[in-house]
């Protein structure tokens, strides 16, 4: 473990669950309530200056089912850090980071869309790769890739192609 990762692990340890190396990044287990502490702390004291991505892992029967994770980035040092939060599937909440990372808001839009986790205080959770209407979350595991979506009206002046 690099010396940086050793004074992150130390100086966050009684806000994350646990700390790992997985590939030359540093993995922090955090409880939802933390993310906001944990990544402000990463961006502001250590320079993780660059948000990477937000993804969803399904963790289809276990609780709670879902793992949000982040990845960010720092330009100083030349390292990746990846946090992780668990969270039930009854309310899928996390907050959001946009308040310290502009680029989180499309990406966690993104999320949303194809897992159903809600990204609280980002007020635009619009569907960005699927139409509106689309029902359910297509990359969630229970997901039944047979189904039939609702059929929605071409746009005004759109014309599909025939063959």
């Amino acid at each position: 473990m690099s010396a940086l990762f050793e004074r992150i692990s130390e100086a966050l340890a009684p806000r994350i669950g646990e700390s790992s190396v997985a590939h030359g990044i540093l993995v922090l287990q955090v409880a939802p309530d933390a993310l906001l502490e944990v990544v402000g702390t990463l961006k502001e004291k250590f320079r993780f200056d660059m948000f990477s991505d937000v993804t969803a892992v399904d963790w289809l029967g276990q609780q709670p089912r879902f793992e949000v994770v982040w990845h960010l980035y720092s330009t100083v040092h030349k390292l990746r850090v990846r946090i992780k939060a668990r969270v039930g599937e009854a309310e899928p909440t996390v907050p959001t980071l946009t308040g310290l990372y502009g680029s989180a808001g499309f990406m966690e839009r993104e999320c949303h869309e194809m897992y159903g986790i809600v990204f609280a205080g980002n007020d635009d959770l619009r569907p960005i790769l699927l139409y509106e209407g689309f029902e359910g979350h297509p990359l969630r595991k229970d997901y039944p890739k047979e189904r039939e979506q609702p059929l929605v009206p071409y746009r005004e002046g759109f014309e599909p192609v025939r063959e």
